[in-house]
């Protein structure tokens, strides 16, 4: 199968496998949802997983950020395959119209789904992968590479380096604990690390376990994403229970198009809903906006709190900072087998194309599976969030179609593979050309409407599948 925006498939059974390899479980890195789902679909098709999970328990990343609701309902964030293992035990699925929090997705369904033994079996907790190798065959090697299974090395409970053997590995690690750093060029800006004990990435409690750290205080949001959009959002409910918090949003630029969100037109209410809060908020005063903002540096008053200085010219002072600036992924584990990906976005070369937000204007992703997320080293595959890379995209429901095409495809089912079996909703809000700040005042909007594809527009897919995946703190 060829992509279309790519050459030669690298995903093809592989038939030189010895039988010894083939009886060798498939590795999964990442007890999170996807990884969960990669499981389930692994044994649906016979397949013997085992899943390493660096947390003590599944769903760490979600338990991160327990208290916040997604703005998609149950129906899409349960996979089917694992869904149908839980019902098998006498599971009662949640009503598929309500909105989980994070810590609900875990304790009503990833804790469920990790307690029957058909997972619990497969379950090592407490289990850090520290690298991934082909036994036997450096980086460098190509005789006989592909007969030798995937050595993982991990570090286990005990604190001891040990290894795993496995046929093909399935890396759906995430990338929540990745952070990228306030900086506005990708690295820290000058004086963040040192200012470490007044910085918080992703999205702290604020009215709850956090509520004493930023109530009566001067928070400085930096971000634009849902994750910033959430933070600013209980910072403004804060602000009215307690007097003398202030909020303050710093953004990189100053369209706020996708910020403020598609409102009605999305499909998904509660993610539209969002941002129409938040501008509420900002053009009642209740959120000082910063826009164009760009972190340069940040430094210590005497009295302890923050100046942060940014490219453009102004300085703010603030008490605390979040920063929400969005996520990257670790690709340490990687180093020693052969990978292709995109230079910008760290995720697979072929999948690029489809989630590139310097290139979708209005965030049409198509469905994808194996073949776009194969690796050079053949049975490696990236999956979930970690698939994603930098991109700010990402919905649970399509994580769980790209294991379900990757479990048919090490099964052998290449139809079942290629084959599409994920409906998204709408987004209804462009996304940002992503432009630098030098060439906004020349570059088209980002809604400045543009020709539909047509229904079979390479890259795209038919218009009927078009859909999005929206970004959800997901693993």
């Amino acid at each position: 199968m060829s992509s279309c925006c790519g050459g030669a498939s690298r995903a093809e059974p592989r038939a030189e496998a010895s039988a010894g390899t083939s009886r060798l479980p498939v590795a999964v890195i990442g007890g999170g949802p996807v990884g969960l789902a990669a499981a389930a679909h692994l044994l649906a098709r016979g397949l013997e997983p085992v899943i390493l999970e660096a947390g003590p328990s599944v769903g760490t990343a979600p338990l991160d950020w327990g208290h916040v609701p997604m703005f998609s309902p149950w129906r899409y964030n349960l996979d089917r395959a694992a869904g149908a293992l839980l019902e098998r035990h006498g599971w009662t699925a949640p009503e598929a119209e309500e909105f989980p929090t994070g810590r609900d997705l875990v304790e009503r369904y990833l804790k469920p789904l990790a307690a029957l033994p058909d997972i619990a079996t497969r379950l090592r907790l407490n289990t850090r992968v520290t690298g991934i190798a082909r036994l036997g065959a450096g980086k460098l090697r190509n005789a006989g590479r592909e007969q030798q299974p995937f050595e993982l090395r991990f570090i286990g409970a005990d604190g001891r380096a040990r290894r795993l053997l496995a046929s093909a590995v399935i890396v759906a690690s995430g990338t929540w604990g990745s952070p990228s750093p306030a900086g506005a060029s990708g690295l820290p800006a000058i004086g963040e690390r040192e200012a470490a004990d007044r910085i918080r990435y992703g999205m702290p409690d604020i009215l709850g376990t956090d509520h004493g750290r930023y109530g009566g205080r001067r928070t400085l949001v930096v971000g634009s994403g849902h994750s910033a959009i959430g933070t600013l959002l209980d910072l403004g409910r804060l602000a009215r229970q307690v007097p003398g918090t202030a909020v303050l949003w710093a953004t990189r630029s100053a369209d706020l198009t996708r910020a403020y969100g598609g409102g009605s037109a999305d499909q998904l209410p509660e993610r539209g809903a969002l941002g129409q809060r938040l501008r509420h908020l900002v053009e009642s005063g209740a959120i000082e906006l910063l826009a164009p903002f760009s972190v340069d540096e940040i430094r210590r008053t005497e009295g302890g709190a923050l100046t942060v200085q940014s490219a453009e010219g102004p300085a703010v002072e603030a008490d605390e900072l979040v920063v929400a600036t969005g996520l990257r992924p670790d690709l340490g584990i990687l180093r020693e087998v052969r990978t292709d990906l995109d230079p910008a976005l760290e995720c697979p070369r072929m999948l690029a194309p489809l989630i590139d937000p310097n290139l979708h204007s209005c965030g049409t992703v198509r469905p994808h599976g194996a073949e776009e997320l194969a690796q050079p080293d053949t049975g490696l595959f990236l999956a979930g969030m970690a698939s994603y890379g930098r991109a700010p995209t990402f919905l649970l429901a399509t994580g769980y179609e790209q294991v379900r095409s990757i479990a048919a495809f090490l099964a052998g089912d290449v139809a079942a593979a290629r084959r599409v079996e994920l409906d998204l909703p709408q987004t209804g809000v462009c996304s940002s050309d992503r432009l630098l700040p030098a060439a906004t005042e020349t570059g088209s909007s980002c809604c400045t409407p543009k020709p539909a594809p047509a229904a079979d527009a390479p890259c795209c897919g038919s218009q009927a599948r078009l859909g999005v995946a929206q970004v959800e703190p997901a693993e």
